[in-house]
């Protein structure tokens, strides 16, 4: 009798399936980690943007008042803001950068970001004059923190 049928067995399908599962497991948990990882480096480099606007604002402005200062909100010494960003205080959207003023002193607040996996982180900020030189006003930009605001996007 001659065998002329042409396909898999159930065993090689099966064995297939066990290795292409093994290899999500171990795949998947990579990837997350690399979405997260790069998710930090693009928030860090928005942040080193900002810095980098701040101490340009502060040199403009020493050259016009004769002192240092940063911006109330440290979005202002931006040239080109960050896509998805907004002033209302809540980041409440994939990828969205918000600034919230604190009510008194004004001269503070705190920047938000969301990233994509819902999660909030924030950076503090002040405007204040951090220092004891007399032609330097410049604030502080403190490093990234998590925030327990929960943005469901129910």
């Amino acid at each position: 009798m001659k065998n002329t049928s042409k396909g898999f067995t159930l065993i090689e399908l099966i064995m297939v399936t066990i290795i292409l599962g093994i290899l999500a497991a171990v795949a998947i948990p990579r990837y997350m980690t690399t979405v997260q990882e790069a998710e930090k480096a693009a928030e860090d480099a928005t942040i080193s943007a900002i810095r980098a606007g701040l101490e340009s604002y502060a040199t403009e402005q020493m050259m016009t008042n004769g002192r240092r200062s940063w911006p109330a909100n440290p979005f202002d010494a931006l040239a080109t803001k960050p896509s998805k960003f907004d002033n209302d205080g809540v980041a409440d959207e994939d990828g969205e950068w918000s600034w919230e003023a604190d009510a008194a002193p004004a001269e503070s607040g705190t920047i938000y970001h969301q990233r994509n996996d819902n999660s909030v982180w924030s950076w503090d900020y002040s405007s204040a004059n951090d220092g004891t030189g007399q032609n330097d006003d410049t604030g502080t930009l403190s490093g990234r923190s998590t925030t327990s605001v929960s943005n469901d996007d129910a």
